[in-house]
């Protein structure tokens, strides 16, 4: 099953929960064993898992992607001016891969799946392919 899934990101770095309506297309797909491929078709976003008790990590996260990969910079060169986008989506990466047990994602305690923005706020979208 493969199913799209629309979203609006509201700033122009941000990392949203997707966890539940991940978690959801699973529980509807009725699959009991096998695994989600979450992918993002965006080069300025991508997928990730990390800590979903903290909103601090979320900070932190995007702090030191920004402190890595500035917005502005005097030798880059991409006409669009959102080089650091790119650069922070490719660090990121455009999926994750998550087994499926028991007709649930297995995720450890404290992670979540998040979709990530570079280049907001847009409207944006990601795929969940759910494989048996």
């Amino acid at each position: 099953m493969l199913y799209k899934e629309a979203l609006r990101t509201t700033r122009r770095d941000e990392m949203i929960d997707i966890t539940r309506q991940v978690a959801a297309l699973v529980a509807r797909s009725e699959t009991e064993e096998g695994v989600a491929v979450v992918y993002c078709p965006h080069t300025t976003a991508g997928i990730t898992i990390q800590e979903n008790a903290d909103p601090d990590v979320k900070l932190d996260v995007l702090m030191r992607l920004d402190e890595v990969y500035p917005w502005t910079h005097p030798k880059y060169r991409h006409a669009e001016g959102n080089t650091a986008s790119h650069l922070k989506a490719m660090t990121v990466g455009a999926s994750q891969t998550v087994p499926i047990a028991g007709g649930r994602l297995v995720l450890g305690r404290w992670q979540g799946l998040y979709f990530c923005e570079f280049d907001g706020p847009r409207s944006r979208e990601y795929v969940v392919k759910v494989l048996r």
